[in-house]
């Protein structure tokens, strides 16, 4: 059995998206087919329809989804037919030396289903970190896709808000309760607040940081921050790594934050990062760099103010462990996931969806089917 669903593509690098049927198989061995219900809009797909990713067109677009599995292959255990699931690109292998020695989150051998979807023609395509989720119905690995108890969520459960753990919220999220980790009672600051940057704050706000400091150059990005619980905001627009390093030590006693968060991932933003911390702080990378980007720092800088410097891959994420109680925290009223679903959109607004994301006016747009 196959099915033929609608699905948005980026068939050329720099193209418009399209709207085209596309071919889901059977599942085999080790993979489910999920029925999609949300999926959001992330930079991510605009960085794969641009070629910022590789040039393996036609790409199947979307990744941060949640729905429900429809068909599962031999030997998947974990997952039945009906149960709500929240899909994830970083299905760990179990295996390799990283999971062996107790870190998966670090899985050096991350996989996806080993079937392709196609185009009517049989032109297979790429999906999206693995997923391709702007189709009502998917194919992926089984360990990608993340078993949520519904009963203990209530009415708070719901496939647009849950789906963003995906990618950008889990990012940001993660950098600052995994990867700092921010310990309560810290000051923090968080350079850049887009999607990421803003879940990065309220995770810092979850973890218990009596101080979060918001930087952005968008007044409407830091009432965002704002209305997620940053303490203090800071317009850096104008602003030399100097001068953001001089107000972060301002707001901070004059020390420096104890964590940094870049979610811009530019070497001036690493920069204010790095000095903008306390001596023996943490610098969080999040914000993702291109590949011609290069860093000079002194190395003696690098020794004298000691602390770490770290990047924070998918937010140094488990999703089995992470997923379900960040959505249960929700449930309680204690982090907003909903805060960050801007609007909700059809498939064929996809094109215009990047648009607006361009724009700054949305934290994410969500396709719903």
């Amino acid at each position: 059995m196959a099915w033929t669903v609608p699905a948005v593509i980026s068939r050329t690098k720099g193209a418009p998206v399209e709207t085209v049927d596309v071919v889901v198989p059977e599942p085999v061995a080790g993979e489910v087919v999920v029925d999609v219900a949300a999926c959001g809009v992330c930079h991510t797909d605009l960085h794969y329809r641009e070629g910022g990713i590789n040039d393996d067109y036609p790409f199947l677009l979307g990744h941060e989804a949640a729905g429900t599995v429809s068909a599962v292959g031999d030997g998947v255990t974990n997952l039945a037919v009906g149960d709500p699931v929240v899909l994830n690109w970083r299905a760990v292998c179990g295996q390799c030396r990283a999971c062996k020695r107790g870190r998966p989150q670090y899985c050096f051998a991350t996989h996806n289903a080993t079937q392709q979807m196609t185009l009517t023609d049989g032109t297979p395509l790429s999906p999206a970190l693995g997923i391709g989720a702007f189709t009502p119905k998917t194919l992926v690995a089984a360990g990608q896709a993340t078993k949520i108890d519904t009963s203990v969520l209530g009415d708070s459960w719901d496939p647009a808000v849950a789906g963003l753990l995906g990618c950008g919220v889990m990012a940001g999220i993660g950098a600052a309760v995994n990867t700092a980790p921010v310990q309560r009672g810290d000051t923090v600051a968080v350079i850049g607040c887009g999607g990421v940057g803003c879940a990065a704050v309220a995770g810092a706000v979850l973890a218990g940081a009596r101080r979060v400091i918001a930087i952005d150059i968008d007044d409407k990005k830091l009432a965002w921050a704002k209305q997620l619980g940053a303490t203090h905001t800071v317009n850096s627009r104008g602003l030399d790594e100097a001068g953001v390093v001089a107000a972060i030590a301002e707001l901070t006693d004059s020390f420096g934050a104890d964590v940094v968060i870049d979610a811009v991932g530019r070497p001036e933003t690493w920069r204010q990062a790095f000095y903008g911390r306390d001596l023996a702080g943490t610098l969080v990378l999040v914000g993702v760099p291109t590949p011609e980007m290069t860093l000079e720092v002194p190395l003696l800088d690098v020794f004298g103010r000691g602390g770490a410097l770290k990047s924070s891959w998918y937010g140094d994420c488990l999703p089995e462990r992470d997923f379900p109680q960040l959505l249960e925290l929700h449930a309680a009223g204690r982090l907003p996931l909903d805060a960050f679903v801007s609007e909700r959109i059809g498939l064929d607004d996809v094109e215009e969806a990047f648009a607006t994301m361009k724009s700054g006016d949305v934290l994410r747009s969500v396709v719903v089917f």
